[in-house]
């Protein structure tokens, strides 16, 4: 780990029925990709919590802000609970970031494919980096690290499309900022998401 631990930042909406992880629902069911949804948030937070001490962890919640799994998560790992702000995912992503001292991480809690190893080889690479990203196979991006704040790289970005990481890349070339890719991942959006996962289940 660096000398300067980041703090590492969870984005994760409450399970509910109906409004978590709907894409699921045809193979699961709205309750059943309610289910899938904290399934995922758990093992997220795991992950979180075996990199880095969980005083360097904190949950944006959304939704519900005292849902029981929240709860649960914060009783288990002893993370900090925030709400998340009014906003884009761009505002809200930076916020977090920003609500932190130092240099700051911030994964999504939809994408099993990042493992405590990853996670710490991302904050091993952001003390030599300005930027440090997880690209995602479907042309997104499921984890960011910053050093200090870069508004536009989050601002005016098409969130949910296939072209969020290439403008992305483009906005830090043209800050003149140095980035680090270190390893493609995949989230759990689809129902062959789901499956792939259950397959061949990731450890924490």
């Amino acid at each position: 780990m660096p000398a300067e631990t980041p703090h590492l930042h969870l984005l994760a909406k409450a399970p509910l029925a109906g409004q978590a992880k709907t894409r699921l629902a045809p193979l699961l069911g709205l309750e059943g990709a309610a289910c899938a949804h904290a399934e995922l948030v758990r093992h997220c937070a795991a992950s979180a919590c075996k990199a880095l001490p969980a005083e360097n962890v904190t949950l944006w919640t959304a939704l519900d802000h005292v849902h029981p799994l929240f709860i649960e998560l914060r009783e288990a790992f002893g993370v900090a609970l925030s709400a998340q702000p009014e906003g884009d995912l761009g505002a809200r992503v930076r916020y977090a970031l920003n609500s932190t001292p130092g240099p700051a991480m911030l994964m999504g809690s939809d994408c099993p494919s990042i493992t405590s190893t990853l996670i710490t080889a991302c904050a091993q690479q952001l003390a030599r980096f300005d930027v440090v990203l997880l690209p995602a196979e479907d042309g997104g991006y499921g984890f960011v690290g910053t050093r200090q704040d870069y508004p536009a790289l989050f601002e005016d970005i098409p969130w949910g499309t296939k072209s969020v990481l290439s403008i992305t890349k483009q906005r830090i070339r043209q800050l003149g900022l140095s980035a680090a890719y270190p390893e493609t991942i995949w989230d759990v959006d689809r129902p062959e998401d789901w499956q792939r996962w259950k397959s061949a289940p990731i450890s924490v």
